[in-house]
Parts: C-alpha cells; sequence; structure tokens
C-alpha cells in the first residue's frame, strides 16, 4: 500500500493546486462585424473567417 514518506504542507499542495481552477473564454471583437468571437474561429453570423466566406451568413 503506497503511504506519503513525508507530510505535505499545505502551502505546497495549493501550489501544486494552482493550475487546476477553471479559467473563462477568450473573446475578441471582430474587425468586420464588430462581434465578439472566440480567436481562430469562424464568426458565424457573418460566416467568414480570415477574410474568406466560409458559410452562408445567418439573417437572425
Amino acid at each position: 500500500m503506497a503511504v506519503p514518506k513525508s507530510k505535505i504542507t499545505k502551502s505546497r499542495r495549493g501550489m501544486r493546486r494552482s493550475h487546476d481552477r477553471l479559467k473563462g473564454n477568450t473573446f475578441i471583437e471582430d474587425q468586420d462585424s464588430g462581434e465578439l468571437r472566440r480567436p481562430h474561429h469562424i464568426d458565424l453570423k457573418t460566416g467568414m473567417y480570415r477574410g474568406r466566406q466560409i458559410l452562408e451568413p445567418t439573417d437572425d
């Protein structure tokens, strides 16, 4: 059975867990439409990606 050789302090335990938190999504403002979108993703309202028309624009 595995048993720790020495006690892990609260500080060391906290430092190990410091990267386990959830991070919020990053959004950028689209240069053409001004809408918020994820970086490196298609703008679903206009259907544009990197200056090219990929999808048909939606009429919402």
